[in-house]
């Protein structure tokens, strides 16, 4: 074999492994790339998950609120027909006073009792609806330190 058929020859090999190593960089690359899609689809099929199941706990949430409000209204009003009635029936102005001044302090009392219940539902219902997404805001974390690595 002559100099030139030799040199010819090692200038091919030197190409098809060229070749050979850019379609395998570009084919791990491609395939690297999927497995990130893939990743990324699952990741955010989780959180759209997380924000329909926090909507839920926020929805069943609110609706338990919404019938301790109309249970305290009820009850608010049967207190002030109750009130009014004694207010009504009293024999003097004293006792009139007195039922007056009972029914307000009752009132004042159930008005504060109630709101701090409606303070701890709330509370209560934020935390729960609150989780499924602080649980996705972790999972996040640990996805970006794992992709450092």
């Amino acid at each position: 074999m002559t100099s030139k058929a030799k040199a010819a020859n090692g200038a091919t090999e030197t190409i098809e492994t060229m070749v050979k190593s850019g379609t395998d960089a570009v084919k791990q690359s491609f395939e690297r790339a999927a497995k990130s899609y893939d990743s990324l689809t699952a990741f955010q099929k989780a959180n759209m998950e997380a924000f329909i199941q926090s909507a839920n706990l926020a929805t069943k949430g609110v609706e338990s609120l919404n019938a301790e409000a109309l249970a305290y209204s009820k009850q608010a009003i049967e207190d002030t027909v109750a009130a009014a009635k004694a207010a009504i029936t009293s024999k003097s102005i004293q006792e009139l006073i007195e039922v007056q001044s009972d029914f307000a302090k009752s009132y004042f009392d159930s008005i504060m009792g109630q709101a701090t219940k409606f303070g701890e539902m709330f509370m209560s219902v934020a935390k729960e609806s609150a989780e499924p997404l602080n649980g996705r805001t972790a999972a996040f974390v640990e996805l970006v330190q794992s992709s450092r690595v």
